[in-house]
């Protein structure tokens, strides 16, 4: 996730990208900002299995959040408009839950089918969703701490860009307790909401951090933006051979540094299953009454790194990965 800065009204705190007319919609799927270039991998997903849902008499009414600056109204909002337009499903991933279970809680009591994808997995059961589609993120955590420490690093900084976001500080406390086992230890980084998708500000602020600590040998960050951040602030100390820099998700940069050697590696969550098997299971499961049988469904974690980086560059060419 990233956050923009703040805009003056409320009647723009949200977009809609849909064909559908108000009203017409049989499924409503939510997600984060419309700045937030993560959605555009789940958004594909989504339209793939759209195709689908169309081809048997449904409709997808794609939503986003204009930004993430009143991230948890926004989405209760959006919530709303979804169970106001007639959405007989919602799915949509559960990050700030003291605004979003509640509205989900009243949509159930209407009647609406919910599928949590993405973050949500441990709230899940509180609004009666049919399923979760993502990666437990406390387990990819785990593994990014251990990854690093068992490839020589003694302490970690994990980037967090959004402070209080459940899926965030839980893959950092994934991370701290991952490296802990293997013998490293983790110092987190909280930074102010508004650095998010700021990269001079992100790189500056990590760049501070491995200043002050010179015992810092390995940064994780959360977003494949704040990786780019994080290996300019590296860079302009003349340390990428000795600090490791891992990431969760992917971008063409973040991998081009794992096949030149100057990222350790990348945690993939496959966004692009997220969004298809969220829309394509709910849909089916309003149409035909099917589901399934496993609960959660885990799209995640993969670490990707030298070893298998190239299969990872065509899938991010096709705008899947």
């Amino acid at each position: 996730m990233s956050f923009t800065k703040k805009i003056a009204t409320a009647a723009m705190a949200f977009i809609l990208a849909s064909s559908a007319h108000a009203g017409d919609t049989d499924i409503a799927v939510i997600v984060g900002s419309a700045q937030d270039g993560f959605w555009n991998m789940v958004k594909k997903g989504v339209d793939d299995a759209s195709l689908m849902v169309k081809a048997n008499g449904g409709t997808v009414n794609f939503m986003q959040t204009q930004n993430y600056d009143n991230f948890g109204p926004d989405l209760a909002s959006l919530i709303e408009q979804a169970v106001a337009q007639g959405a007989k499903g919602i799915a949509i991933p559960n990050w700030l839950p003291e605004s979003e279970t509640p509205a989900l809680k009243a949509a159930r009591d209407k009647g609406v089918v919910i599928i949590s994808f993405n973050a949500g997995q441990s709230e899940m059961d509180n609004y009666g969703s049919l399923n979760y589609f993502g990666s437990d993120e406390y387990l990819a955590g785990v593994e990014g701490g251990k990854y690093l420490a068992s490839h020589g690093a003694k302490k970690i900084l994990c980037h967090i860009q959004n402070p209080g976001a459940v899926n965030l500080e839980t893959r950092c406390k994934g991370v701290q307790d991952g490296a802990k086992k293997a013998g490293a230890d983790t110092f987190i980084l909280r930074v102010p909401a508004n650095l998010d998708q700021d990269m001079n500000g992100t790189s500056e602020a990590i760049k501070s951090e491995l200043i002050a600590d010179p015992s810092i040998d390995a940064v994780i960050t959360l977003a494949a933006w704040a990786a780019d951040a994080a290996a300019s602030s590296i860079d302009q100390q003349s340390k990428t051979d000795k600090i490791q820099l891992g990431t969760f998700d992917m971008s063409a940069s973040v991998l081009d540094r794992i096949t030149k050697g100057t990222q350790t590696f990348a945690i993939d969550q496959q966004p692009y299953l997220q969004g298809f098997l969220a829309t394509s299971m709910l849909f089916a499961n309003l149409k035909f009454g099917t589901a399934i049988a496993t609960k959660p469904v885990l799209t995640g974690p993969a670490i990707v790194d030298k070893t298998n980086v190239a299969s990872a560059i065509e899938g991010v060419k096709l705008g899947a990965r």
